[in-house]
């Protein structure tokens, strides 16, 4: 029996490879690949597993798995390029290709773009499911030539990086490497620093005064030869354990400075770039002295840097620690503390060391555009901060809810995927020259009166524009609860109406999460059902201003708009409305 997933139609099976096409329009492994050798491109064939799946069923039942797979292969399908291929193969296992010049992105960026997109959890309420993605990469033609021994060669990459543990990416090798010991994996990280295997990529970081780019956040990758670009996560523990973070910081804050010092001599001297500088680091009393030295010999103000503390390191409370803090930021340099809130500082703490910007980690801020009680917490983190005279830095940043949202609350710095991807440095070049990646996002000037109408019936909705376009609002309309957040988020919404009855949340459900979220708007209920006990509730708990009826009267519903246009501007000089 063919199995189905809505969200993409009937799968079809590849009798060559039995792997099953998600989505009628996608070639089978086999088309692919010739298609690809008569373009003389290669393909990179991505035989991902989701680690621990099985737990899933196991001990939350086989219905919650069912919607977690589908939540996995849709989240796959979004992050997978648009000419990219997705199959099934078992029940938690999937393939994924990809064609590729010389000089493209190739299988290690894909899976890394594939692990980027499961750091949010998965939700499927009333679970949030974390889930990490292990990955075995096969390239044609250089591992196998056709399609059963491409698969085959990619299902015997995943089976040597699963050797390693979970969350983990690896290239097809016939001779798979064993992890080495402490001792051993000294001498190879020394090697990798010294054989320039170590890269910074680079993240844009945003001004929301003009949604400018500013600066970079560097992010260090190993890039090994039998396991493909390795994050930080996968090696940086055992370099503590091994006594070489310090060292590892050095190399990076230079690799950092050279850079800079090259946009310079470009006339880029408006990019700066951030780096973290580790404990270890830190805490050597030469750290102030070295580090001096390298702006010197690159002729560089110590503006130029911005260096990123973690919790752990401030909770350590050594005098070495502040003193270096201190002399850093003597030079000119800003200091971060980055992942604010997940290290448990204490404020006091927090007060003591001489900081310039808190980094909000992206866990507080996947939901500020729907969950009144994330965006209480990143209103107060930003408003804690400004109080203790830094800014505030926004990481993580996906969407345009979410900047919208953080833009409102008056976040001074964003990055995160909806400006780009961290890049090399010769990926770079398109970026810094447009300067300003989301012009549209950033527009200085919107309406001042802005209408937002949902209901889930589309004729409703064309009707009230039609209604309401002669009045000269700005109207934004919404089909479902979840788009109207995404709105609100984006767009300072004075009035909003929504109808009652819809699929995923009443309207008076809705306009109570409104409140909490955005408590100046006025929130009106137009609706033809009924229901005085939720309606005298909603009025009286102050979730909404009014209660309409369909059908409606086209001019008493005007006048009522207009009304809640005044009210809302009564309120916001002050006066009091009653």
């Amino acid at each position: 029996m063919v199995q189905r997933y809505d969200d993409y139609g009937d799968i079809a099976v590849d009798p060559v490879t039995g792997l099953y096409r998600l989505g009628a329009n996608g070639p089978s492994l086999s088309t692919a690949i010739a298609a690809a050798g008569a373009t003389k491109r290669r393909i990179a064939l991505l035989h991902i597993d989701l680690d621990m799946f099985r737990s899933i069923n196991t001990n939350m039942g086989e219905d919650v798995g069912d919607q977690a797979l589908a939540a996995a292969a849709q989240r796959l399908r979004k992050a997978m390029p648009r000419d990219g291929w997705l199959w099934r193969l078992g029940s938690d296992e999937f393939v994924m290709g990809i064609g590729y010049r010389t000089g493209e992105p190739d299988g290690a960026a894909l899976a890394e773009l594939l692990r980027d997109a499961f750091e949010t959890p998965l939700s499927i309420p009333p679970y949030t499911l974390p889930m990490t993605l292990s990955i075995g990469i096969a390239i044609f033609p250089d591992h196998a030539e056709n399609a059963a021994a491409l698969l085959a060669k990619a299902e015997e990459a995943l089976r040597q990086v699963k050797q390693e543990g979970l969350n983990s990416i690896g290239l097809y090798t016939a001779t798979p490497e064993r992890p080495a010991g402490n001792e051993g994996f000294a001498e190879r990280f020394v090697e990798a620093l010294d054989n320039s295997e170590l890269k910074l990529f680079y993240q844009p970081l945003i001004n929301a005064h003009d949604g400018g780019l500013c600066g970079f956040s560097a992010l260090l990758r190993w890039d090994t030869e039998g396991h493909g670009l390795l994050r930080p996560s996968r090696f940086l523990e055992t370099v503590e354990r091994v006594g070489l973070s310090a060292r590892l910081g050095i190399w990076v804050a230079e690799a950092a400075m050279a850079q800079v010092a090259r946009w310079r001599a470009q006339g880029l001297d408006y990019l700066s770039i951030s780096v973290h500088l580790s404990g270890a680091l830190l805490a050597q009393p030469d750290c102030l002295d070295r580090i001096g030295e390298m702006l010197h010999g690159f002729d560089l103000p110590g503006s130029a840097l911005e260096f990123e503390v973690s919790e752990s390191v401030l909770a350590m409370d050594a005098h070495q620690v502040y003193d270096t803090l201190v002399g850093l930021r003597g030079l000119g340099s800003t200091l971060t503390l980055q992942d604010f809130g997940l290290g448990g500082l204490s404020f006091a703490a927090l007060a003591q060391y001489p900081l310039d910007r808190l980094k909000v980690d992206r866990s507080f801020i996947r939901n500020v555009a729907s969950d009144p009680r994330s965006a209480a917490i990143v209103r107060g983190i930003i408003a804690m901060g400004h109080q203790l005279g830094m800014k505030v830095t926004a990481k993580g940043v996906e969407s345009e809810a979410e900047l919208g949202f953080l833009r409102r609350s008056h976040c001074d710095f964003f990055q995160g995927y909806l400006f780009s991807q961290p890049l090399p440095p010769e990926d770079m070049g398109e970026l810094v020259r447009k300067r300003f990646l989301l012009p549209g996002a950033f527009a200085a000037t919107r309406p001042e009166r802005t209408l937002l109408l949902l209901d889930d019936e589309e004729n409703v909705l064309r009707s009230l524009v039609r209604l309401f376009r002669r009045d000269g609002y700005n109207i934004l309309t919404a089909n479902s609860v979840s788009e109207a957040f995404d709105l609100l988020a984006s767009n300072s919404a004075q009035v909003i109406v929504s109808d009652q009855r819809m699929a995923d949340m009443s309207g008076t459900e809705f306009l109570a999460r409104v409140r909490d979220l955005y408590p100046d708007t006025v929130r009106m209920v137009l609706s033809g059902y009924t229901d005085l006990a939720t309606i005298t509730e909603a009025i009286n708990h102050g979730a909404i201003y009014r209660f309409l009826t369909k059908p409606w009267n086209d001019d008493e519903l005007r006048e009522h708009i207009q009304a809640a246009f005044r009210t809302w501007e009564r309120r916001a000089a002050g006066e009091a409305v009653y």
